[in-house]
């Protein structure tokens, strides 16, 4: 039985990727890269440096070590003055009823994602009050597909792993959910995150009554 979710926060309950994609085209730009749209999935769920990695790649651009912990401090704090203006009306449809109806099931509701600003995020949506327990990535070790991030979850819940369904829309977050054998709504297409115990287009186009059929 199902007796807690786990969300994510960037693509599952607002478009924060939007805001991290405009900091990393910025950044790129000074490197004469040019970040698609496409180039951006790669960057989907994984570490703040990690992303500033593959982005370097993108244009054979190598720095030292001591340069990308600058760069990718630079990129944050653009990332941080852009956020500053996001707001509860985009919080994405559906998705603070689903977590009421999940609440009236009597289940946990966790929050754990990657970002480092997630706590900040949250208190500007003002949905703070709908988790019993956030996990950022100033929390963990390892990033996803390790499933440190939602182990640490349960276990801040109180639920064991089993009994967690989380919520992603990035395949290594998939990846990190059913690692930790939890079960996995994936938001987003099935080519992507056909590995995920259930596939909808938006997060809150869930249906309550799927939960216990879960694979």
């Amino acid at each position: 039985m199902i007796r807690a979710a786990i969300f994510d926060l960037d693509g599952v309950i607002v478009d924060t990727a939007h805001y991290h994609y405009i900091a990393w085209k910025r950044l790129a730009s000074e490197f004469g890269i040019t970040l698609t749209p496409v180039h951006n999935e790669l960057l989907k769920g994984v570490s703040r440096v990690r992303s500033l990695e593959i982005i370097l790649s993108l244009g054979n651009v190598e720095v030292s070590e001591a340069q990308k912990v600058q760069l990718a401090e630079k990129k944050n704090n653009w990332f941080v003055e852009y956020i500053e203006s996001i707001r509860p009306e985009e919080i994405f449809p559906g998705v603070k009823e689903l977590i009421q109806q999940l609440r009236k099931k009597k289940l946990k509701i966790g929050l754990a994602s990657s970002s480092k600003n997630a706590p900040r995020v949250i208190e500007l949506l003002g949905i703070g009050p709908e988790f019993d327990t956030l996990v950022d990535g100033t929390m963990i070790t390892h990033t996803k597909p390790d499933p440190e991030i939602f182990l640490l979850a349960a276990h801040k819940l109180g639920i064991d792993p089993a009994d967690c369904v989380v919520f992603e829309d990035a395949e290594a977050g998939v990846e990190a959910a059913l690692a930790a054998g939890m079960k996995c709504v994936g938001v987003g297409s099935p080519e992507q995150l056909g590995k995920a115990s259930k596939i909808v287009a938006r997060t809150g186009d869930f249906k309550i009554e799927w939960l216990n059929d879960l694979k």
